[in-house]
């Protein structure tokens, strides 16, 4: 328990204490260091300063701005319009060229790749990987098979416009659902996924009924063979490369629910100048055609 008396000075440190005694012990009071009081005068002095020269108090509609005026909103967009003074003259070379001219010319070429990895990081690669790699349901972006084309015009297009994103030049076409539907009964869908598997290489048990139904819903689109149409979004189903996955459950699940995922739109998100960039990123990647 505490109990309180007068200050003692302590005969060994001749420190006084605290008067304070608890269970027969009792407290020194130290002083602090000289050099840590002077750090705190310091500080002290140094925190009126910020106050007085930058923004610090906040009021009830604003904030004090300080003798300085200085923000760091202000400060970042300054640096922001000085980058889009030095790039000035690439973009409006940019904006001019061509995208074949772009990748003809060395140094538009840097650029645009530059400029299209930063706005890639940015808008694609949560869907398409940092790297283009893709995913399930999302398209591997370096190799060389296209739903819509591979070419620099049509990967503009893609990105401009968008797939199934609600833009009046969006491309469209969707896998129908033919089993929620009730286009087809569960053993047709087993048989057509059963010849899609036996087109690709990847069964070798041909199936009459399968072919039947392939021809009368899936070949409009596919093909008779099944090497796609650019045209529609149609995969080619014999090159090996599947966007869902290539196994029996997988393709019947397409076929039962359908395919129809969205890419959006980037006109009006993006400047025109950016989408060219991106359009020369993509085409470069590897996949290109």
């Amino acid at each position: 328990m505490a109990q309180e008396h007068a200050p003692q000075v302590d005969a060994a440190t001749g420190t006084a204490t605290t008067g304070h005694e608890w269970d027969g012990i009792q407290e020194l009071n130290t002083p602090l260091p000289k050099w840590w009081l002077y750090l705190l005068y310091v500080t002290i002095v140094w925190s009126i300063g910020y106050y007085i020269v930058y923004p610090s108090w906040p009021l009830a509609t604003d904030y004090t701005k300080g003798i300085w005026n200085w923000s760091a909103r202000g400060a970042v967009t300054e640096e922001l319009q000085d980058l889009q003074k030095m790039r000035a003259g690439s973009l409006d070379a940019m904006s001019k060229a061509s995208l074949a001219d772009i990748e003809k010319d060395p140094k538009l070429l840097g650029f645009a790749r530059a400029l299209g990895k930063a706005a890639f990081g940015d808008n694609c690669a949560p869907c398409h990987g940092s790297g283009g790699g893709g995913s399930k349901g999302y398209p591997n972006l370096n190799d060389d098979d296209w739903l819509w084309g591979g070419s620099l015009d049509a990967i503009q297009q893609t990105i401009q416009y968008g797939i199934r994103s609600g833009h009046a030049k969006a491309r469209e076409g969707s896998m129908p659902a033919f089993g929620k539907d009730g286009t087809l009964k569960k053993e047709e869908i087993s048989a057509a996924a059963d010849h899609v598997r036996n087109i690709a290489g990847l069964d070798k048990t041909a199936s009459a009924a399968g072919a039947k139904v392939y021809a009368d819903n899936c070949a409009a689109c596919h093909g008779d063979a099944g090497k796609g149409n650019l045209e529609l979004g149609a995969p080619n189903l014999t090159d090996g490369i599947w966007l869902y996955g290539s196994d029996k459950a997988t393709i019947v699940e397409g076929l039962t629910n359908g395919r129809g995922n969205v890419m959006p739109a980037w006109e009006g998100r993006l400047d025109a100048p950016t989408i060219k960039a991106l359009t020369v990123y993509v085409h470069t990647l590897g996949g290109g055609k």
